[in-house]
């Protein structure tokens, strides 16, 4: 299976500190009418951690469910633990997930070849395709460009998430692997950059609150039209910057409610947007003509 243009990763809407079923339905539902390319669900924007094993898989089969084959799904599976991932990418292949979205393993900070024979045994004990996730940021371990050309080589291995902030990194990958195997931008702000390189798409929080006009700018982009793709990208820069001036969700999750979407709630440890983050967020939605 390929992985190539938009791909959403979901946030989670919360009410009083439940799983609010019906926003994330409608969240799903409005995703798909603007034409996005694929969902990831239970991913980093999800606030994953914080869902209990029950939360976890009603989000997944939600979005699975509502999605309904209109577009691929994939699952955030990946654990610090090599068998707590297998078994939640098992789960995901039962809840019908089209793939698993797999992070490198968090806080224990494995080397590389700790990395290769993680994911690699995920991949020999489960049938979904695998995109793996690079986001030293949020984990606190860098996957080489090495690492995960070694990867790619690997039977069900089919793509990476590459979040790592390094054009470089794109670059040296999409030269190091061959044309089956996906590289998708982690980073909203570098996607068209990334795309220059030779990516195939982006992982995007931003296409939560403009699933639109990053579905346009993609589009554009595949068309040959850069000069168009370059405004939009430059149209929605502001907003980029915005959703990470604080620790994401929270960010978008205040976009998403003033456009209707979802109320503002994280959960804790994290806490709402500052009101100074929240007059960034509302001056880049004007920017970007969505409010």
């Amino acid at each position: 299976m390929s992985f190539q243009g938009i791909y959403t990763a979901l946030i989670t809407p919360f009410r009083d500190n439940q799983v609010d079923v019906d926003a994330l339905e409608i969240l799903v539902i409005n995703q798909v009418n603007a034409g996005i390319h694929g969902l990831v669900a239970c991913g980093t924007t999800a606030e994953t951690p914080t869902l209990t094993d029950d939360e976890f898989e009603l989000v997944a089969s939600t979005v699975i469910k509502t999605a309904d084959k209109k577009v691929p799904v994939l699952v955030g599976t990946g654990q610090n633990d090599t068998d707590k991932t297998i078994a939640r990418t098992k789960l995901a292949s039962q809840l019908g997930a089209d793939g698993a979205l797999v992070v490198t393993p968090y806080y224990n900070k494995p080397q590389q070849e700790g990395l290769f024979l993680h994911f690699k045994e995920i991949a020999e004990a489960c049938q979904l395709p695998m995109m793996l996730y690079n986001v030293p940021g949020r984990t606190g371990v860098c996957m080489t460009a090495q690492t995960t050309c070694r990867l790619a080589r690997v039977p069900r291995i089919v793509a990476v998430k590459e979040a790592s902030g390094s054009l470089s990194a794109i670059r040296d990958i999409v030269s190091g692997t061959f044309n089956e195997f996906d590289v998708l931008s982690g980073d909203d702000g570098m996607a068209l950059g990334s795309w220059a390189l030779g990516s195939c798409g982006v992982v995007s929080v931003a296409s939560n609150v403009a699933c639109g006009p990053m579905v346009q700018m993609w589009e554009a982009w595949k068309a040959g039209k850069v000069k168009e793709a370059a405004e939009i990208d430059r149209r929605l820069g502001p907003l980029y910057t915005a959703l990470f001036v604080e620790t994401s969700p929270a960010p978008v999750k205040f976009a998403a409610e003033l456009l209707g979407i979802c109320s503002r709630e994280v959960r804790k440890p994290l806490v709402s947007a500052s009101s100074q983050t929240q007059e960034l967020i509302r001056a880049a939605l004007v920017h970007a003509k969505l409010l």
